[in-house]
């Protein structure tokens, strides 16, 4: 009697019968049936209250995290001398080319998006020699040419706001106003937000627009068609709140401030009982009314929900309407917008849409929404969550014209401290963003993934905590404990094999690309500096090693494609936010000194800080006397 051994199971054969490939074929297929079903579906697990993990996070000596801020400084310069040696003046570099793009106007998005992170990291000589091409620009372009308003204000406006705020040079001051007045004229015949944010409006031959759908309607002005972009994403007209206030008050021209104050008057006054006291992603432009509901903090959105809290801190926490909103904004994704996954207990924020009556889930999770945990942790930092009667507040109170169902999430909340839950779920999400990079062969995260949904159907946070309230508060809350990176079966081997063993993994990719975003470094760098735990650090290494080993280019850093691979493949693009976030945020994480204390700045969507400042009495008395 002999023995035929196939991954471990042994299998007789008499002497005098051959073995056909039809045998062979059997065992494999009838192996690999008992595979998938152990791995795929018998190994997984809805049980909300996993063993937790012990993790030790050594805290490094100062001279190591000295030494790798150094390196990130390092790497900023590769990035940056790249882009003058084969782009400058143009926007942006092409890495792997060696050749340049002009995607943002052509005024150099790349110089003026890196001119505060060369101050913050002492680069003087690459800040001087940016310097005379950014003062001698006259924001001009040819006629009937497309300027993006949202990438116009966070890049170049608010990198002009934050260098003049860290170096006080009067030129960047003065060329941000000029930037911003030769963006206003469109503003003239606005009657609720403005055609600037909205549409293809032609201001003395340049078109301003949003990235939708255009129609055409008569200006309110000449009678004459104009092209509209609607519906408008609610990012595109909802975040210039924090740049045109600043301007506002350095130059002490009511013009910029009524920008703002138009625009959150609309946006505070409108019904949003349907949405649960979120904004929606899209946005009618005729009417100032959402288009959908569609509820989302991720693409389209992110940055409009961002600036709610961001423009209260900003103006010495004076602006109440702002704060409100934000509580009612973070109040309805806590209750209806985040899960747990069943395999790991991972926490995530994901969005959802409402057509007729019916709300449908996508599950799905954007690497665009890794700034929210960072949010969260900024909010539970610096507002008093369970004392703002202090500010005027009482939360229940904010969802008295909602809907029965949406004033039991108030309630719900009202039974937790609510400032260890918005922590809790800054910290949860984050570690589903760490782990979305930690996954992958790369080490780089994916831009979206789609969370798989267990035996037991989806399981809603809050859900999740009222049985962890009511167990006793056992462990760590749900999706907060610390959790491994994902290992597959190492006994895949085939393509087909590697597919079939994701299923043992909590989310399928949907998209493979990382395009070097700093959403998920911004988050650890906010959480290590308003708890403390060098985990976030030690986290934020990790991707920074990552991005040295795979996305470093001869003349630069290429986005990457394919991360969940062991072959990524490079892509010719070297985003400007890439020198203006991701690196910045790197930097200030692996610094021991805290120079952008986060009680007196503020990070603009595209992480240019920009100082807490308060309204003299007369300013409030000639800025918004009619508001």
């Amino acid at each position: 009697m002999t023995f035929l051994s196939i991954w471990g199971t042994r299998i007789s054969i008499h002497p005098r019968r051959s073995i056909t490939i039809r045998h062979v074929a059997f065992v494999l297929a009838l192996s690999l049936a008992f595979w998938t079903l152990y791995y795929g579906y018998l190994n997984q697990s809805d049980t909300l209250f996993h063993e937790e993990h012990v993790f030790f996070w050594p805290p490094e000596t100062p001279e190591i995290w000295a030494d790798r801020a150094a390196q990130v400084k390092n790497a900023f310069l590769h990035a940056y001398h790249g882009y003058e040696h084969h782009a400058f003046p143009h926007d942006e570099l092409r890495p792997i080319s060696n050749t340049s793009i002009d995607n943002f106007n052509g005024w150099g998005v790349t110089a003026v998006d890196s001119l505060d992170t060369m101050l913050l990291m002492g680069l003087k000589d690459e800040y001087v020699r940016a310097i005379p091409m950014i003062t001698a620009t006259n924001f001009s372009l040819p006629a009937n040419t497309n300027v993006p308003f949202f990438e116009t204000v966070i890049r170049y406006l608010g990198g002009l706001l934050s260098a003049y705020a860290l170096s006080m040079d009067n030129n960047l001051r003065d060329k941000a106003d000029e930037l911003a007045t030769k963006l206003s004229p469109g503003l003239r015949d606005a009657q609720w937000i403005s055609p600037i944010f909205s549409g293809h409006l032609q201001v003395r031959g340049v078109y301003i627009y949003c990235e939708t759908p255009a129609i055409d309607i008569p200006s309110s002005s000449s009678g004459r068609h104009r092209q509209l972009w609607n519906p408008s994403p609610l990012a595109e007209i909802a975040s210039f709140q924090m740049e045109y206030a600043y301007l506002g008050k350095i130059t002490g021209k009511k013009a910029h401030v009524d920008r703002v104050t138009t625009v959150a008057n609309v946006f505070h006054n409108t019904n949003l009982s349907l949405s649960g006291g979120m904004y929606p992603t899209y946005w009618d432009l005729h009417d100032a009314k959402p288009s959908n509901l569609r509820l989302s903090v991720g693409a389209a959105a992110d940055s409009a929900h961002e600036y709610t809290l961001k423009q209260f801190l900003l103006t010495a926490r004076s602006d109440k309407a702002n704060i409100e909103t934000y509580l009612r904004f973070t109040t309805h994704v806590i209750n209806n917008l985040l899960y747990v996954s069943s395999q790991r207990q991972l926490l995530y924020v994901t969005d959802s849409t409402t057509n007729r009556n019916r709300t449908a889930t996508s599950h799905s999770f954007e690497h665009l929404s890794c700034f929210f945990p960072g949010l969260l942790a900024l909010g539970a930092h610096l507002l008093p969550l369970n004392n703002l009667e202090t500010v005027g507040i009482n939360i229940t109170q904010l969802g008295d014209d909602l809907p029965p169902r949406q004033r039991q999430g108030y309630e719900a909340l009202a039974e937790f401290d609510l400032a260890d839950l918005h922590l809790w779920a800054a910290e949860g999400i984050a570690q589903m963003c760490y782990l979305s990079y930690a996954d992958q062969p790369s080490g780089l995260g994916p831009d979206i993934v789609t969370m798989r949904i267990g035996k037991s159907g989806e399981i809603r946070w809050m859900d999740a905590m009222q049985e962890w309230k009511a167990s006793g508060q056992l462990g760590s809350p749900p999706g907060v404990g610390d959790k491994q990176p994902w290992v597959g079966n190492p006994r895949a081997k085939t393509v087909k094999q590697k597919q079939i063993d994701t299923i043992t993994r909590d989310y399928s990719i949907q998209n493979t690309a990382y395009y070097l975003r700093p959403e998920a470094v911004e988050s650890f760098y906010i959480l290590w500096r308003t708890t403390g735990d060098v985990k976030w650090r030690h986290r934020g290494w990790s991707v920074f090693q990552a991005i040295e080993r795979v996305a470093k280019a001869p003349s630069g850093y290429a986005s990457v494609d394919r991360v969940h691979s062991a072959d990524p493949i490079l892509q010719d693009s070297m985003p400007s936010y890439f020198l203006a976030e991701t690196l910045k945020y790197l930097y200030l994480l692996f610094l021991d000194d805290d120079i952008v204390p986060l009680e007196k700045w503020v990070f603009n969507t595209e992480a240019h800080p920009l100082p807490v400042f308060a309204w003299t009495e007369s300013e409030k008395e000639i800025y918004y006397s009619n508001v």
